[in-house]
């Protein structure tokens, strides 16, 4: 059996769609830091490569071991719509960007990934996981946390897509013969 407690990375306050830029966290809400350290399992931290989610994971790391960085980890590659708003995808490319976000699957942005690359690597991250530890924090994304989600509860990306992720929150899926779901959206 392996529990991932998936925390969202702080927050950028960016307005645009972050992918794979490296924009660093805002960590100056020490209150909820300390919060979600006390939360956690005393389990190994791995986190997406992303400096968001790095300095995340030192953040909340305190004693814990901590695993390699991950690039697979990343959040979804918006390709050429990365840092731009949903309105000027939109105003350009309406038809597409509807379609990524209302039958996602394998619909990409120029030069970025859809939902089924997506999956594909973080699946494989976790399924690397499972069995190393009871318990494993993994410091990533919106995007790869719905991955696990949406495997978990068996339903569509569509689906997957009303949750609510918030940053330095804890959504956590189990592996035991079979996907579990606990918290989805957990805020310490």
């Amino acid at each position: 059996m392996s529990r991932f407690w998936m925390v969202r990375h702080g927050p950028t306050h960016a307005k645009t769609m972050v992918g794979w830029s490296d924009i660093p966290a805002n960590l100056s809400d020490t209150a909820a830091l300390e919060r979600l350290r006390s939360y956690l399992p005393d389990a190994p931290v791995i986190s997406s490569d992303l400096i968001r989610a790095t300095a995340t994971a030192d953040a909340v790391q305190t004693n814990r071991a901590r695993l390699p960085h991950h690039p697979d980890l990343r959040e979804i590659n918006f390709g050429a719509w990365e840092l731009r708003s949903f309105s000027e995808v939109e105003a350009e490319t309406p038809d597409l960007i509807r379609a990524y976000w209302e039958t996602p699957g394998d619909v990409r942005p120029p030069g970025g990934e859809s939902w089924h690359d997506v999956q594909t690597r973080v699946d494989g991250v976790i399924d690397g996981l499972i069995g190393t530890a009871p318990d494993i924090i993994v410091v990533c994304h919106f995007g790869a946390i719905l991955t696990q989600v949406q495997r978990a509860l068996g339903i569509s990306a569509y689906d997957a897509f009303a949750n609510r992720i918030d940053n330095l929150s804890v959504t956590d899926v189990t592996f035991d013969n079979g996907w579990h779901v606990g918290a989805i959206n957990h805020r310490p």
